[in-house]
């Protein structure tokens, strides 16, 4: 601000020295008189061109700062939030706001506010060198401002509605894109590209209709603007000509008042323009802030401790009952089991049972309506949801990769892990033999989402992911989802040395590969009325009723 502010002023004295030189130097025809200002302008050049250049490069720098900060914050909103939040949107729309959204925020707060500034400065300092040279004149320039302002504030309004709509078409563009793209397998295998193109098409038809409405108006406002600006100048100049005739004002002098209007109504028009940045601005921000208002729906109380180092691997759920936020029908109701270090306890029901909620609610993603969880015997709502997250390693239904390297994805279980505790947990994991024969080795890219993988191979790089981690509380979601009998053999023998010694709580509705021992807990979807929710509980081929001692015979008929 302060680089522009001297460049305007620079701006000021070198007009007022146009009029000197045509005054006493063309009028006169006194060469002599020329050199001094002459070199007196070119000096003020000199110094507003530097100026001018140091004042762009910081408003750019702050302006990239900015940006590059609120990004790093909305985005790490987003990743403290649910994970209910990221699959109830569509990806392609947040994506559009952490970019597209937050770009238009930056160019009014980071460029915006610093052109909003040095243009009212410069509409001060050229007014106030018109009014040096004939106040009455500058009075009548004065007048004719406010049309600037009524055309700006008109147009303003308008542009904000469109720029709203086409903030709207690009995040659901952008959707369609991102969709087509991620499932561009399925597309194809259904012969569906004509339809996924018609898609596009029509969201890109909505989207052009909103560009061209802000295009209608931003093209439309020039020539109004320009129109009152000509108007203005063609009252002065003959106001100033009939001045010049009676011999109130030299030529010299209504040059320069007329210089000094030339950079004042572009001034007053950059105000306008600054309006039109705001509405843009304010469709854009309006997105960002509804993503900043969404609240976490787990947070760390006050008194949350750290667990004091690693945690024994202890889990109880006692008398557990959630409700997804926003749905009535209970996901849990009245659920208790126990599970101990060297314990596997198999959860398997139909689907809608609840099974993964399991696994949501001892990582905190959601805290219980009824009943706790409970770790080492601490109320996971006591502990701070980093040191509690330590202590559990994952393994989801579907492999989650990154685009990076198979060392990359392994040592994401433990950033900072060396290349030598990576190939060890791989060796466990199985995956160290088909590594090899990879062209890069553990640096060969594994594609987005592990594309360029088998399942298998993603299964087990995951299974070597959590073997690095060694965290004493193992999740097993559904791990043999989508695997043949040979993959599944495969991968069982890894799993089964990584069970080894921990807290197993194994998520599947297949039961044909559960190890031997495991306890059965079987769960059935919560039915509309108020009825028992934990069906039976009892170790592998017996299925006791609950309550029944262990190693007791199935019941001839099941509970109701």
């Amino acid at each position: 601000m302060v680089f522009a502010v001297l460049a305007a002023l620079c701006e000021v004295a070198a007009i007022r020295l146009f009029g000197h030189i045509t005054d006493d130097v063309l009028a006169t025809r006194d060469l002599d008189a020329f050199w001094a200002p002459a070199f007196t302008w070119l000096g003020l050049a000199a110094v507003a061109g530097v100026t001018s250049f140091a004042g762009a490069y910081a408003t750019a720098y702050g302006a990239e700062k900015f940006l590059l900060a609120l990004r790093d914050r909305v985005f790490a909103h987003i990743q403290s939030l649910s994970p209910d939040f990221s699959e109830n949107r569509r990806l392609g729309d947040l994506m559009a706001r952490l970019t597209d959204d937050i770009q238009a925020i930056e160019e009014l707060v980071g460029s915006g506010l610093v052109k909003l500034f040095t243009t009212a400065a410069s509409v001060i300092f050229f007014a106030g060198a018109a009014f040096f040279i004939r106040w009455d004149l500058a009075l009548v320039t004065m007048a004719l401002i406010p049309a600037f302002l009524v055309v700006s504030k008109l147009f303003a309004a308008r542009f904000r509605t469109a720029a709203a709509r086409e903030r709207f078409s690009n995040g659901a563009m952008n959707s369609v894109l991102e969709e087509g793209l991620a499932n561009q397998a399925l597309v194809q295998a259904y012969n569906r590209q004509g339809a996924e193109s018609g898609r596009l098409h029509g969201e890109g038809r909505r989207w052009l209709r909103a560009n061209l409405s802000q295009a209608w108006l931003s093209g439309l406002y020039q020539p109004v603007v320009q129109v009152i600006e000509t108007v203005c100048l063609i009252v002065i100049i003959g106001f100033g000509a009939w001045e010049i005739v009676a011999g109130r004002l030299t030529l010299g002098g209504l040059l320069a008042f007329a210089a000094y209007l030339a950079m004042l109504y572009p001034a007053v028009q950059g105000l306008g323009e600054i309006a039109l940045t705001v509405s843009e601005a304010a469709a854009g921000s309006d997105r960002v802030i509804e993503v900043l208002r969404a609240r976490p729906l787990v947070t760390d109380a006050e008194s949350a401790v750290a667990l004091p180092g690693r945690s024994e691997g202890r889990v109880e759920f006692d008398g557990v009952g959630f409700t997804y936020p926003g749905r009535t029908r209970p996901a849990l109701r009245d659920v208790s089991l126990t599970a101990g270090p060297g314990d596997l306890v198999v959860c398997t029901g139909p689907s809608g049972s609840g099974k993964s909620t399991l696994a949501k609610l001892l990582l905190r993603f959601y805290d219980p309506d009824r009943g706790r969880v409970l770790l080492d015997g601490r109320d996971i709502r006591g502990l701070t949801r980093d040191s509690l997250r330590d202590n559990v390693a994952i393994l989801h239904q579907e492999t989650l990769l990154f685009s990076g390297s198979v060392r990359d994805n392994i040592a994401y279980g433990r950033p900072g892990a060396s290349l030598g505790e990576v190939i060890r947990a791989a060796e466990a994991a199985g995956v160290h033999d088909f590594v090899k024969l990879l062209p890069q080795g553990y640096d060969t890219p594994v594609g987005q989402r592990g594309r360029l993988l088998s399942g298998g191979q993603r299964q087990r790089i995951g299974i070597a992911r959590a073997i690095l981690r060694d965290a004493p509380v193992l999740v097993l979601d559904e791990p043999m989802t989508g695997l043949d009998d040979a993959t599944v053999a495969q991968v069982m023998k890894p799993l089964r040395r990584l069970m080894a010694g921990r807290t197993t709580i194994l998520i599947t509705h297949d039961l044909r590969h559960v190890p031997d021992g495991a306890r059965i807990v079987e769960l059935e979807p919560v039915p509309r009325e108020d009825r028992i929710r934990l069906k039976r509980v009892g170790s592998f081929g017996l299925r006791p009723r609950l309550g029944a001692p262990p190693g007791a015979a199935a019941p001839e008929a099941a509970p109701p």
